[in-house]
């Protein structure tokens, strides 16, 4: 409901680590909200070597396990998972999985999948970014050039909102609009001004956009549609 904290679990994107958000987990923090940033496997302090990371599962593992650990059939326990580009692949992962433990997935200038094409159909291979990785990365080409995993049951039942930042040169405008068409989701957002890394470009800008989110009744909107017998879209 309106006002009530929520749970934030930020999950970084290609050959970054929790440490971007650095600058986020702080604003989050100081409205009351939780937050959790994880490293996904080799990646930020994740002890484990890219060659220890075979699959997109490897990779995903520990935001799984972390789903894995929250208490079943709990209402008030759902998290807000917010994917940064690749990232959007990998809580797309925990949606399935977990459609029940999910209030909302944010999406920030990031992958978002659809039901029918495989994954790797809208991946961009970030060649500058690749320049500039902290850690080494794979993008898993083969997984996810296989038809695409996601049920409209489990991860279609998942309200999803993007953020489209609007100055990116990696992941551009156009693209990021390329991938809402695919799959549209229940809200877009735009931020002025921001990079690829919004949440170092215009941190207190996507903490609006998040607070924004997070004061919506998305457990009343599922109520209230399932009532009418309805969908989103």
């Amino acid at each position: 409901m309106e006002g009530e904290k929520k749970h934030f679990v930020l999950v970084h994107g290609a050959a970054h680590g929790a440490w971007c958000w650095y600058k986020l987990i702080p604003l989050l923090k100081s409205s009351g909200h939780r937050v959790t940033a994880l490293d996904l496997g080799a990646s930020g302090a994740d002890p484990n070597r890219l060659d220890e990371i075979v699959t997109i599962s490897d990779y995903a593992r520990p935001l799984m396990e972390f789903m894995a650990s929250l208490p079943e059939d709990d209402d008030d326990g759902k998290v807000i998972l917010v994917g940064h580009s690749f990232g959007g692949y990998v809580i797309s992962m925990a949606m399935e999985r977990f459609p029940e433990k999910v209030l909302v997935a944010v999406f920030v200038t990031a992958e978002m999948p659809n039901l029918v094409e495989p994954p790797a159909t809208l991946m961009i291979e970030d060649l500058e970014l690749a320049k500039l990785m902290i850690r080494p990365f794979k993008f898993f080409l083969g997984d996810m050039s296989k038809e695409s995993l996601l049920s409209e049951a489990q991860y279609g039942s998942v309200k999803r909102v993007y953020i489209v930042c609007k100055d990116d040169v990696l992941t551009k405008q156009e693209f990021q609009e390329r991938i809402i068409k695919s799959y549209p989701p229940d809200e877009v957002k735009y931020i002025e001004g921001a990079d690829h890394m919004a949440m170092l470009s215009k941190p207190k800008v996507l903490y609006q956009c998040l607070l924004e989110v997070a004061d919506e009744d998305w457990q009343s909107c599922d109520a209230q549609l399932q009532k009418e017998g309805g969908s989103a879209e």
